[in-house]
């Protein structure tokens, strides 16, 4: 098999906090990115099958980029994403004190946009656009 180069003209990407425990940060991106394949289906690719022909669950078609920040650059980046009318899913401090997705709703919903406490973003956008929106941040390492 060949390795060749695929580029994509999309992005999807995810922004953790790095002040974050690294349990809370691998639970956000799971949740984080459950969001954007639930809005756009089409990024997910066929099913995965083995030699012995066991069939696994389909995986997005491109890479997910993880990036860390902090607080303000979040913000900063979310408050480009929204200038730029690119859809997310956002995660705030709040929400590693509920435990089921009516509560995340409700306590989303109790604060105002600009008072929300963003410990994380997910986006999937044409990649020139998303790299505005997260410019000056880095690569989790």
């Amino acid at each position: 098999m060949t390795a060749e180069r695929v580029t994509f003209e999309t992005k999807i990407a995810v922004v953790v906090c790095d002040d974050l425990p690294t349990w809370q940060k691998l639970n956000m991106t799971a949740f984080l990115v459950s969001g954007v394949a639930a809005a756009q289906p089409e990024l997910a690719g066929e099913p995965y099958q083995d030699a012995a022909d066991r069939l696994y669950l389909p995986m997005f078609r491109q890479p997910v980029l993880v990036f860390s920040g902090s607080r303000s650059q979040i913000r900063t980046a979310y408050e480009r994403a929204m200038a730029r009318e690119i859809p997310c899913t956002i995660f705030t401090q709040e929400l590693f004190a509920t435990g089921n997705d009516r509560d995340n709703r409700a306590a989303v919903r109790a604060v105002a946009s600009a008072d929300l406490d963003l410990v994380g973003l997910a986006m999937h956008a044409d990649r020139r656009i998303v790299d505005k929106a997260l410019k000056g941040l880095a690569l989790h390492q």
